[in-house]
């Protein structure tokens, strides 16, 4: 494994090109130093409540993991070989202790030119949030192949998890991450994904549990071609903290990425932060971005932190944009259901769901629709008199 580790930190240095909020990477922990909370990565992070993840908690925790699998893709629990299969390289230290801590990989592959009907579902539940666990997970579309892969995180854990996923030419991937953990759950996990040419790729992170949920997510190209869609969609409760980090590199010309994360918080101390980073290197001529987050503050308490960024290398571009907005309800859409004779909670609901539903809809998979929609609907329940 140093070799190849070796091979892919070397690759790095011959086109380099660092964010300011997406530092040089490294398989070495050493590397990477305990951070502190001043640094720019770790600023909005309560590391008091990480449970170490960040220091040296040992990982000696298990987690127990059921696939329902379809024609066209295999599953390997103990794959060797696929770190860094992605051009994941960890950029902190959670990160690197993660990938220090598996030899081995949960690999999921579809088949070239694979369609497979319905979504691929995978559910991993901890048993407990006092011993800590690494895990390592690998998801690869053949060239041309059509997939959609679903995990659901439930239970009490503390994790540290790393997330490759390739995709490969031609190949439609949508993945989708459903943080529906028990209230005590602490999860850093770190997704990266290489898109093939001509490649689509799609992933949408929901977020509604646990205690502190910190999920970062990065996306390169590997040909011309390739498009990149984010969304997301989290509603923090009291004491809550649900983090998202995004950056979306440039790496091919004629790319596409699309970020649309929505949010809503309700209860003392909820707290939510979202940072986008879109970087477009010389060579990513002919591109096309845009991110967007859009938080709705339910009461008083709550807060809302949100970081869109764009570096541009090359001014030969079609399009880049961001938007960023946080508030509280709408008060014309709130007169106008009540100027219609419905009651002020019924009103606030509706705005809720219909802050939601845009986003929801764009998920494509019915049945994971109609269940998200039942869970706003019970996050609304948890605090329906203050709002």
């Amino acid at each position: 494994m140093t070799a190849t580790l070796d091979s892919i930190n070397s690759t790095l240095e011959l086109d380099k090109v660092e964010s300011h909020l997406h530092p040089e990477g490294s398989f070495e922990v050493d590397d990477h130093p305990v951070p502190t909370g001043r640094e720019e990565i770790w600023r909005f992070t309560p590391l008091k409540r990480l449970r170490e993840l960040h220091r040296d908690a040992p990982f000696d925790g298990t987690l127990t993991v059921t696939n329902e699998l379809a024609d066209g893709v295999s599953v390997t629990a103990e794959a060797e070989g696929q770190v860094g299969v992605s051009g994941f390289v960890p950029t902190d230290r959670v990160a690197a202790r993660a990938a220090a801590a598996t030899a081995t990989s949960v690999l999921y592959e579809i088949a070239p030119e694979a369609v497979v009907d319905g979504p691929v579902l995978v559910t991993v539940r901890g048993t407990g949030t006092e011993r800590a666990v690494a895990q390592h997970v690998v998801v690869k579309a053949g060239a041309f192949s059509t997939a959609t892969v679903v995990f659901r995180f439930e239970g009490s854990a503390t994790l540290a998890d790393n997330v490759e996923i390739v995709v490969g030419d031609g190949a439609q991937l949508t993945v989708v991450s459903i943080d529906d953990w028990a209230d005590d759950a602490v999860r850093a996990s770190h997704k990266h994904v290489r898109v093939g040419r001509d490649a689509q790729f799609k992933h949408v992170d929901v977020t509604f549990g646990g205690d502190v949920v910190r999920n970062d997510t990065t996306a390169e190209y590997a040909g011309p071609g390739g498009s990149v869609e984010m969304l997301g969609l989290y509603f923090a409760d009291a004491g809550q903290h649900i983090e998202h980090r995004l950056f979306v590199d440039h790496t091919a010309p004629r790319t596409k990425s699309h970020v649309v994360y929505k949010g809503a918080l309700q209860g003392d101390h909820a707290h939510t932060v979202w940072i986008g980073n879109v970087l477009i290197r010389k060579v990513a001529e002919g591109i096309d971005t845009y991110e967007e987050n859009r938080n709705l503050v339910l009461t008083d308490g709550a807060q809302a932190d949100s970081v869109p960024n764009l570096e541009i290398e090359t001014g030969e571009i079609e399009g880049a944009g961001h938007a960023s907005a946080t508030g509280r309800f709408d008060d014309e859409q709130l007169f106008y259901l009540r100027s219609r004779g419905i009651a002020e909670a019924e009103a606030r609901r509706l705005v809720v769901h219909g802050f939601f539903n845009d986003l929801i809809r764009q998920i494509g998979v019915p049945a994971l629709e109609e269940r998200l929609t039942a869970t706003v609907e019970t996050e609304l329940a948890k605090n329906v008199k203050a709002i």
